[in-house]
Order: C-alpha cells, then structure tokens, then sequence
C-alpha cells in the first residue's frame, strides 16, 4: 500500500510493518483527477481522506451562489467533514481535487473497525482531530486580529506549501479576500 501512510503514522505512534498489513486493508486506493469532486453538499459523509499526492478543497455555496473554501489537504493531510462523518448524516460540504491527486480512503464502518483491530490507531486520529481543531482556532485568530492584508501574508509566509500549490483564487476564498485584492497584494509585494 503506501509507505507515506506507514510513516505518517510513525510520526506519532509506533507500528511495525506487519501491522500496517493488516492496517493498509482497511483503505482503498483512488486516483482523482483535476476539479472531480469526492464529496457534494447534501449526500451522506461517507469517507475520509488522506492526500498521498495532490491537494483537495473542502468548499460550500453560500446564499449569494459564492464558493467559501473552508479546508484544503495536500501530501499527508487528512480531510473530511468531521461531524458528518462522525454522526453520518449529509455533509453541508463539498470536497473536490484542486490537482490531481492520489488518496487513501476509509469509510465510518472502515474506520470504526481498524480502530477496533488496531487500538494504537486512536492515539494516531485523536492527534490528528486536534492539529486539525488547533489549526480550526488559529484562522478564526488571524480572522479576528489582522488586517486583510496580514491574513494573506501570514498565510503565504507561513504554509508556502499551499502558496506554491493552490490556486490564487481558493486561497482567497479560504482567507475570505476576493481574488483581485489577493492580486493587488502580489502586485505591491512585488515592487
């Protein structure tokens, strides 16, 4: 299966490689194209991910018909919409690959079974629920506390990961800027 996994899971609780045998059944490969969309507003939360390669957005519509990106996952990242997931209800959310991406899935039921077989694995998702909280509360920090400005620079400064990898636009919707102030802010950067 995916050596990325077996590692990324190392990080933070120790398994052997004959665990990870049997963990690696309890995923499913996918290849997903540019722009196909893994999850849509109102159909069950059925799976999470995790970003072998490539980057996915999470994203809803708002009342005036604008996207408002909420999450992206690029190389060893987690996404899901957590709630709907967990109480396996219909997302609010969409998930669609920003890039072509290679990813791991697991289903609730999946899930529910590995952490069953393999008990060291909810030390491994607990870590992962609270990077992904932790970071949840440092936007909502940078969103009440800096100016528009600041928000991007911090963001590009900070993750250039993302920078690099993800659209102008999605940044913007993800930082709550419209695409020509995010341009404005490259530009004045520049000279």
């Amino acid at each position: 299966m995916s050596t990325q996994l077996f590692s990324h899971i190392n990080t933070y609780v120790s398994i052997n490689n004959e665990d990870f045998e049997g963990i690696s059944s309890f995923f499913e490969f996918q290849n997903v194209s540019k722009k196909k969309t893994l999850m849509e507003a109102g159909t069950s939360c059925a799976y999470n991910y995790f970003v072998l390669q490539g980057c996915l957005h999470m994203y809803y519509t708002n009342e005036k018909g604008m996207e408002r990106t909420v999450q992206f996952a690029i190389d060893n990242w987690w996404m899901t919409d957590c709630l709907a997931y967990l109480k396996r209800t219909r997302t609010d959310f969409n998930i669609q690959a920003s890039e072509d991406t290679k990813l791991l899935s697991i289903s609730f039921e999946k899930q529910e079974q590995l952490l069953k077989a393999f008990p060291q694995l909810e030390r491994y998702f607990r870590i992962m629920y609270q990077i992904g909280y932790g970071a949840s509360i440092m936007k909502m920090k940078y969103l009440f506390d800096f100016s528009k400005e600041e928000i991007y620079l911090h963001f590009t400064e900070h993750y250039p990961d993302f920078a690099q990898r993800v659209p102008q636009y999605l940044i913007a919707s993800f930082l709550g800027l419209t695409p020509e102030y995010v341009s404005e802010i490259r530009a004045k950067k520049r000279s």
